[in-house]
């Protein structure tokens, strides 16, 4: 007979983060100086440190915590808060989903990298910044994002790019794949999921499309899942823990419903549900006491009932005669022959004539002796008990025992055998089964959540369907995961089927992994700073000048940068000289009338 599987039982982590030393500047050599930081500001972490070193030695929650009227000093950022869950209502972030819009908390976030990496210059940071931005980031965006480094930091360069490209041309590097390249990126970070087509080394900027579902919202969804399983513990079901658990404990299922099957199998759920430990106090109540013990709490239990019901008596009988009294006072009118204060009552009283009084007086009266029979009944019962729990001989409980009632009618004797006790342990465990893979599932259905919008493989296979079927071809040859959503085991096959199930019959397809998919946007970014140095004469640095002539909005492009669509302002003939009609189109191709009401320059006509 095979052994019965064994439970996996794993406890939570709950890694506490310790405040970041501050770093001494580098001292490698560098072709050109100020050496350039690396800035990967992600919505789920930032990771930063000079583009000399192999891997970012800052890496931080990108959230501040500041309670209501503390001053500007006193704002913990990152891993200064050891433990996010006490303060997590009072967390901020820089982001609004994949946008920063908050650009106090991210003047914090560069307060906070600048210090730490030993930038010891008061009032400005001298080093060139090469930093991550969002897919299709908004003009204003980036234009705030350039005035608060131009001008409050003064730094002479910066260089935009979006986190997914830098991870792609890293890994294409790796891989030994030589430029323009082409291929399909699919990213998924915190806030949401991205695919981004590149043909020749350049994004396709038109045909990318967002999916709003990633890290946070398949975290949110697991903990609302096991608050609903174990109401008993709330408190103790934190989103830290979820999102422990997605990163530990979770997979991507290759065929979601055939794996849903399988956990119908009892042997199967037994070796795979993964018993997650609580933190709880090992003092268990009601644990492992003696005969004597459970039948003194059994008798204190039963005194303290009795205690409760006598008081509720007495209140019960002391408010029938204070009624009784008010009836029997009025009654004594009606002796007394004061007919028009006796009326009176009757009618504040809801009663029609003095025969009805006469009833509730009766009735009441009989209540109220019942009442006090009862009440002298237990009193004289609480005596009988006390007695009873004395020691009693053989003769004594003889008398108790009633002749009538058959032998196996009557309660078991207390034996001397204790019973197991209750396992204090096994109630602060969570069984984490079918969630491990319902929650990273939420990337391909969403609507598993309640969200009506389309999966990330259907947006995928919506974006292929926009280019002709070579060029299909040559996208699916390099499909790229990225992100750290991504992380989940199964999620690089879960992919291939899928691709399988759209592409056409004996079509070729590849998908690849990041190396290491939160690290590799910025390695891909330093490997870029490396390559094309500011001041060399190669394209993506936008410096102070350019800033200043063409506005914050400004971006230098590259092979890992968003496209830049600048505001184009299209002047239309006037018939009046005093006034003239300017349409401005945004990025959006929205059209905006301004009316000028200075006259027009003569030269302009």
């Amino acid at each position: 007979m095979a052994a019965a599987p064994v439970c996996q039982i794993f406890s939570f982590q709950d890694c506490k983060t310790s405040p970041d030393p501050i770093f001494e500047p580098p001292t490698a050599k560098w072709s050109y100086t100020p050496v350039p930081i690396v800035i990967d500001n992600g919505s789920f972490q930032t990771r930063a440190d000079w583009a000399v070193s192999d891997s970012p030695r800052l890496v931080f929650r990108s959230v501040a915590a500041r309670s209501r009227g503390a001053a500007r000093s006193e704002t913990q950022i990152g891993n200064d808060i050891a433990n996010l869950e006490p303060l997590r209502w009072l967390l901020k972030s820089q982001f609004d989903r994949n946008v920063v819009v908050n650009f106090e908390i991210q003047e914090l976030i560069f307060d906070y990298v600048f210090t730490h990496l030993g930038i010891s210059s008061e009032g400005s940071v001298d080093h060139p910044i090469v930093l991550t931005e969002a897919t299709c980031n908004p003009l204003h965006c980036r234009q705030m994002m350039s005035e608060l480094l131009f001008e409050c930091y003064h730094v002479p360069h910066v260089s935009y790019g979006v986190d997914a490209l830098y991870s792609f041309y890293h890994n294409n590097a790796l891989r030994n794949l030589q430029p323009p390249h082409t291929g399909i990126v699919l990213s998924s970070g915190y806030n949401c999921s991205h695919i981004l087509p590149v043909i020749n080394s350049r994004l396709d900027a038109v045909n990318c499309k967002r999916v709003n579902m990633a890290g946070g919202q398949a975290a949110a969804y697991l903990q609302r899942l096991l608050q609903l399983k174990y109401p008993g513990h709330l408190a103790a079901i934190t989103l830290s823990r979820m999102e422990e658990l997605l990163h530990e404990h979770s997979y991507t299922a290759v065929d979601y419903h055939e794996e849903l099957e399988k956990w119908r199998s009892p042997d199967f759920y037994e070796r795979e549900v993964h018993r997650m430990q609580l933190p709880f106090s090992g003092k268990v109540p009601g644990g492992c006491v003696s005969v004597e013990e459970r039948q003194e709490r059994r008798a204190q239990q039963l005194r303290r009932l009795q205690e409760i019901n006598s008081r509720r008596r007495e209140e019960k009988l002391q408010q029938d005669q204070e009624r009784l009294d008010r009836l029997l006072a009025v009654q004594e009118l009606l002796d007394n022959d004061l007919l028009d204060q006796f009326h009176k009552s009757l009618v504040e009283l809801n009663m029609d004539s003095a025969e009805e009084l006469q009833s509730y007086i009766n009735k009441l009266q009989l209540v109220v002796d019942q009442g006090r029979q009862k009440l002298l009944h237990s009193d004289g019962a609480e005596g009988k008990t006390e007695e009873l729990e004395q020691p009693m001989d053989e003769g004594d409980a003889s008398v108790l025992m009633d002749p009538d009632f058959p032998e196996e009618s009557l309660p078991e004797k207390h034996t001397n055998v204790d019973q197991p006790a209750f396992n204090m342990a096994e109630y602060h465990q969570l069984f984490v089964g079918t969630e491990r893979l319902r929650c990273p599932e939420t990337l391909f259905q969403p609507s598993l959540t309640g969200e009506d919008q389309m999966g990330l493989m259907e947006a995928l296979q919506y974006v292929l369907a926009r280019y002709t079927p070579e060029q299909q071809e040559e996208l699916v040859n390099n499909v790229f995961l990225t992100g750290g959503n991504m992380k989940y085991p199964g999620m690089k096959e879960r992919v291939e089927r899928e691709l399988l199930a759209m592409r056409p019959f004996q079509s070729q397809f590849k998908v690849c992994v990041a190396s290491r998919l939160d690290l590799d946007a910025w390695c891909g970014a330093r490997e870029w700073a490396r390559d094309h140095p500011p001041g060399a004469g190669d394209a993506g640095w936008i410096s102070r000048q350019e800033y200043e002539e063409k506005g914050g909005e400004y971006l230098s492009e590259h092979c890992a940068s968003n496209i830049f669509v600048p505001l184009k302002i299209n002047k239309t003939p006037s018939t009046r000289p005093a006034e003239s009609s300017v349409t401005m189109t945004t990025t959006t191709g929205a059209s905006l009338a301004l009316t000028e009401c200075s006259a027009a320059d003569p030269e302009d006509s």
